[in-house]
Protein backbone atom coordinates (compact mmCIF):
# COMPACT_ATOMS: atom_id res chain seq x y z
CA UNK A 1 0.00 0.00 0.00
CA UNK A 2 2.82 2.38 0.85
CA UNK A 3 4.51 1.75 -2.52
CA UNK A 4 1.24 2.65 -4.30
CA UNK A 5 1.03 5.95 -2.41
CA UNK A 6 4.70 6.62 -3.18
CA UNK A 7 4.01 5.95 -6.89
CA UNK A 8 1.09 8.41 -6.82
CA UNK A 9 3.30 11.09 -5.27
CA UNK A 10 6.14 10.56 -7.75
CA UNK A 11 3.68 10.41 -10.68
CA UNK A 12 2.14 13.68 -9.53
CA UNK A 13 5.54 15.33 -9.23
CA UNK A 14 6.54 14.16 -12.71
CA UNK A 15 3.29 15.53 -14.16
CA UNK A 16 3.75 18.81 -12.29
CA UNK A 17 7.35 19.12 -13.50
CA UNK A 18 6.25 18.46 -17.09
CA UNK A 19 3.60 21.18 -16.84
CA UNK A 20 6.15 23.58 -15.37
CA UNK A 21 8.76 22.83 -18.04
CA UNK A 22 6.28 23.35 -20.87
CA UNK A 23 4.56 26.35 -19.28
CA UNK A 24 1.17 24.73 -19.83
CA UNK A 25 -1.41 23.60 -17.31
CA UNK A 26 -2.45 19.99 -17.09
CA UNK A 27 -6.27 19.73 -17.02
CA UNK A 28 -7.92 18.56 -13.76
CA UNK A 29 -5.20 19.87 -11.41
CA UNK A 30 -3.55 17.34 -9.11
CA UNK A 31 -5.43 14.39 -10.61
CA UNK A 32 -4.31 15.51 -14.08
CA UNK A 33 -0.70 15.72 -12.86
CA UNK A 34 -0.84 12.18 -11.51
CA UNK A 35 -2.40 10.87 -14.72
CA UNK A 36 0.12 12.76 -16.87
CA UNK A 37 2.93 11.36 -14.73
CA UNK A 38 1.75 7.76 -15.05
CA UNK A 39 0.92 7.89 -18.75
CA UNK A 40 4.03 9.96 -19.47
CA UNK A 41 6.18 7.41 -17.65
CA UNK A 42 4.72 4.64 -19.78
CA UNK A 43 5.18 6.67 -22.96
CA UNK A 44 8.74 7.68 -22.08
CA UNK A 45 9.72 4.14 -21.12
CA UNK A 46 8.23 2.77 -24.34
CA UNK A 47 10.09 5.34 -26.46
CA UNK A 48 13.38 5.60 -24.58
CA UNK A 49 13.66 2.52 -22.39
CA UNK A 50 14.21 2.38 -18.65
CA UNK A 51 17.48 4.14 -17.81
CA UNK A 52 18.71 6.75 -15.39
CA UNK A 53 17.74 7.15 -11.76
CA UNK A 54 14.56 5.40 -10.66
CA UNK A 55 12.29 6.54 -7.85
CA UNK A 56 8.95 4.99 -6.93
CA UNK A 57 9.11 2.55 -9.84
CA UNK A 58 9.67 5.32 -12.40
CA UNK A 59 12.83 5.89 -14.43
CA UNK A 60 12.81 9.64 -13.89
CA UNK A 61 14.39 10.97 -17.10
CA UNK A 62 12.35 8.92 -19.62
CA UNK A 63 9.22 9.49 -17.50
CA UNK A 64 9.74 13.24 -17.51
CA UNK A 65 10.38 13.34 -21.26
CA UNK A 66 7.26 11.23 -21.88
CA UNK A 67 5.18 13.45 -19.58
CA UNK A 68 6.39 16.58 -21.39
CA UNK A 69 5.36 15.04 -24.72
CA UNK A 70 1.98 14.08 -23.27
CA UNK A 71 1.37 17.56 -21.80
CA UNK A 72 2.16 19.19 -25.14
CA UNK A 73 -0.21 16.84 -26.99
CA UNK A 74 -3.04 17.28 -24.46
CA UNK A 75 -2.67 21.08 -24.40
CA UNK A 76 -2.71 21.17 -28.23
CA UNK A 77 -5.91 19.08 -28.34
CA UNK A 78 -7.56 21.16 -25.59
CA UNK A 79 -6.67 24.38 -27.41
CA UNK A 80 -8.10 22.99 -30.67
CA UNK A 81 -11.36 22.03 -28.96
CA UNK A 82 -11.70 25.49 -27.39
CA UNK A 83 -11.22 27.20 -30.75
CA UNK A 84 -14.04 25.21 -32.36
CA UNK A 85 -16.60 26.37 -29.79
Amino acid sequence: MLSFIWSLIIGGLIGWAAGTLTGRDVPFGIIGNIIAGFIGASLGTALLGSWGPAIGGFAIIPALIGAVILVLIVSFIARSIRRKK
